[in-house]
């Protein structure tokens, strides 16, 4: 009955009791912030609708969290799980506090300020301000390829970064509408959950590495490893938790898109503008996809970056573009999803 009552009242110390003995570690004061943002402000999704994806998302952090420790037990029985556990927590506050360093140094992004882009500066400026976010940082990665991303645990630390190619494909009104959805994914701390997301998606992925090592090796030894499924359970591993990682984690980055979509046509005001750009970035990426971008990084911008024709499209931490595209012009016309 206590815990129906700190539901139905949202009390974050919820969040709070995670971190010593639930399931993932989440900033309680972030959470806390992520409900008070959920307030009517304006364009922003109304309250029930971003709590409800707040608790999705804490769900399958945890869910992912506990495929972690999982992993730990049939590795190293007890003394497994805990330090499954322990590495999970350091590699969720080392993602928290220095993402956006990580993923701007990854692409060799440069700052930009009003002078050098006078045009973007005047966009982010402006949406930031009826946000009643801060203005975040600017910067430009030299890359012809169109695409943005948004990064930093919080407002007051966050940061924009467009390519090249964006800035000249896109026309103004359209740029806008990429930007609002970045904003809205600075806004609802979607860059916090996605590089925490990220971070657990890749642990899973390195024990299961070495289980699969440890099972063509024959085993770690050890007179509990029976107990704990021995070279099948290590085999079984090894497959099946790297899969169901991504489909979490793929869960959670389709999720934040469609919001970042809703928050950002709001902000600006016409879904039409998002749903414009989104038809030219999808058509550049797909003939010449990013570079430099690597799967550990693609869930960050607005477009996937990377080649997803086929089946590898059910397996994209984006949403259908075709998908995205009909629910802003639904929201144009006044439709319901």
């Amino acid at each position: 009955m206590t815990v129906l009552r700190a539901w139905r009242s949202f009390d974050m110390r919820i969040c709070a009791g995670f971190s010593p003995r639930g399931i993932a570690w989440f900033p309680a004061r972030e959470a806390l912030r992520i409900v008070q943002s959920a307030e009517p402000r304006g364009p922003f999704p109304e309250p029930n609708t971003a709590m409800t994806s707040f608790l999705k998302t804490t769900f399958l952090l945890g869910l992912m969290t506990g495929l972690l420790m999982l992993i730990g037990g049939i590795l190293g029985g007890r003394g497994g799980v805990a330090i499954a556990f322990v590495f999970a927590a350091i590699m969720n506050f080392a993602s928290y506090w220095f993402s956006d360093r990580m993923v701007l140094a990854a692409y060799h992004a440069q700052p930009l300020d009003a002078s050098s882009a006078p045009e973007l500066y005047s966009i982010v400026n402006e949406l930031a301000h009826s946000a009643g976010i801060p203005m975040p940082r600017l910067f430009m990665i030299d890359s012809d390829t169109p695409n943005a991303f948004a990064t930093g645990r919080n407002p007051k630390h966050a940061a924009v970064a467009v390519t090249r190619g964006i800035m000249r494909i896109c026309t103004r009104e359209e740029l806008k509408g990429v930007i609002g959805h970045e904003l809205s994914h600075v806004i609802n701390r979607d860059i916090l959950t996605s590089s925490i997301a990220a971070t657990l998606a890749g642990a899973v992925m390195m024990l299961a590495y070495g289980a699969r090592w440890g099972a063509l090796l024959g085993g770690f030894g050890g007179r509990d490893e029976d107990e704990r499924g021995g070279i099948i359970g290590l085999l079984a591993v090894s497959i099946l938790a790297p899969i169901a990682a991504s489909m979490i984690q793929l869960a959670i980055s389709r999720t934040r898109e469609y919001q970042a979509d809703a928050s950002g046509a709001r902000l600006t005001h016409n879904p039409l503008l998002l749903a414009s750009a989104l038809r030219k970035l999808e058509t550049a990426n797909e003939r010449v996809p990013l570079e430099a971008a690597g799967p550990a990084t693609a869930h960050l911008f607005i477009v996937n970056p990377l080649s997803a024709g086929g089946i590898s499209r059910l397996f994209s931490t984006h949403p259908p573009i075709e998908e995205r595209i009909r629910r802003l012009e639904n929201m144009a016309a006044g439709r319901s999803q």
